[in-house]
């Protein structure tokens, strides 16, 4: 009978094992079929509303390198009466006197304790209450921006009266690895395809850290003031619980480079996929909550979409669930819940080769592709280290000795 009772528990937790994965991974797939079938992307407009006034806010904490080419590629999107507002936070280097070069208002501010791009960008925003534009649009200093997009992303956040968030992708370093083409593409999936598909059915989407814009009113009444290592995630949750859920726009498009460095790049996927995965932990209740609460249901689809773990976690987890269902299907000849994982790492397939057909066989060769189990490796160490000891503070990513190309 103990034995019996064994089988039956084990078949039960492979079931549940395959249900908890299947949802994210059908939803995953749903993302990536919507958006593969997404029109082409146009342009960004080059009308602008020359009675709009937009105020470009850019934190930097030691950004010598790589703000040069950063205002050069932005200064020139600007009107004569926008604001660009740079707040050089706890700066060591050039940065407030290269921002100054470039005809931009400079903020420095100090302060070793509450340290944090959270803390910076609200020190920007109580400055410009002296004088608010109708917009802001917030702007990483180590990425460029794409012509039309500032006043694209502008127009559309005043016409709708709802956060924007632009496409921001990420490039290859000069000296790229076989992982460096995987975290490509990750990020596209998560930064590009998955906005797209969800704005496919009407959905709202998660802030990606750069390329923001608010209306004044709404961002000015939202907390910025934190050392949240994932504040742009943690910004779009609060404002789809208040009632306006950010819009995607893919013609809008802002990018950066991937650390050519191991530990910086080690570091700046440790400070993103743990402040992920502690924001799945805290907010996914909440949103689901919230939605049952108010009836919405785009609270229900960003709180499952929020659900989805990075993506090569998702792959450690189902390649974990698969070996666990295989071994019980060896040892109590049960094998349906075996074939639903592996149909599970089917669709998981399916997701990963429709993104990359659709946007990014330009860039990255199909055998790119051969080396996801490379990078889901290297991705262990991570993982276990939230386990053990999750990273809760804000750290800096190191730059590169080489800047941004221009294009």
């Amino acid at each position: 009978m103990s034995i019996q009772l064994l089988s039956i528990g084990l078949q039960g937790i492979v079931l549940g094992l395959g249900m908890m994965l299947f949802i994210p991974i059908f939803l995953l797939l749903v993302e990536c079929v919507a958006a593969a079938f997404a029109p082409v992307a146009l342009a960004p407009t080059e009308s602008r509303a020359t009675n709009l006034r937009v105020g470009v806010l850019m934190p930097a904490h030691n950004e010598a390198m790589t703000l040069p080419m950063t205002l050069k590629r932005l200064t020139p999107e600007l009107q004569p009466n926008d604001l660009l507002l740079v707040v050089a936070d706890n700066c060591e280097d050039e940065t407030a006197a290269i921002a100054r070069s470039f005809g931009a208002t400079v903020l420095e501010r100090f302060d070793s304790e509450r340290r944090g791009k959270g803390f910076a960008l609200d020190y920007g925003l109580n400055f410009m209450e002296q004088n608010p534009p109708d917009v802001i649009v917030i702007v990483d200093a180590d990425c460029l921006v794409e012509p039309g997009a500032i006043h694209h992303i502008a127009q559309l956040a005043v016409a709708q009266k709802r956060p924007v968030q632009a496409t921001y992708l990420l490039e290859q370093p000069l000296q790229p690895k076989p992982k460096d083409a995987i975290s490509a593409l990750a990020f596209t999936v998560k930064n590009l395809v998955r906005p797209l598909g969800l704005r496919q059915f009407g959905m709202p989407c998660l802030l990606t850290g750069t390329g923001m814009a608010f209306p004044w009113e709404m961002i000015r009444n939202v907390p910025l003031a934190s050392g949240n290592i994932v504040e742009d995630m943690q910004l779009s949750l609060d404002l789809a619980i208040a009632g306006t859920p950010c819009l995607f726009c893919r013609e809008a498009r802002v990018t950066g480079v991937l650390p050519q460095q191991e530990k910086a790049a080690t570091s700046q996927r440790t400070r993103w996929e743990h402040g992920h995965l502690q924001t799945i932990k805290t907010q996914v209740p909440r949103l689901l909550a919230a939605a049952l609460r108010q009836g919405r249901l785009d609270l229900l689809v960003l709180g499952l979409d929020l659900a989805i773990p990075p993506l090569s976690m998702l792959v450690l987890l189902w390649l974990a669930a698969t070996l666990f269902a295989a071994a019980t299907a060896l040892v109590t000849g049960f094998q349906a819940g075996l074939w639903f994982l592996l149909l599970c790492g089917g669709l998981i397939a399916v997701a990963i080769f429709l993104a990359w057909f659709r946007f990014c066989r330009a860039e990255l060769p199909l055998k790119t592709l051969l080396a996801i189990p490379l990078y889901v490796l290297w991705k262990i160490p991570l993982y276990f280290k939230f386990l053990v000891k999750p990273q809760t503070k804000w750290v800096r990513t190191d730059r590169d000795a080489t800047k941004p190309s221009d294009p």
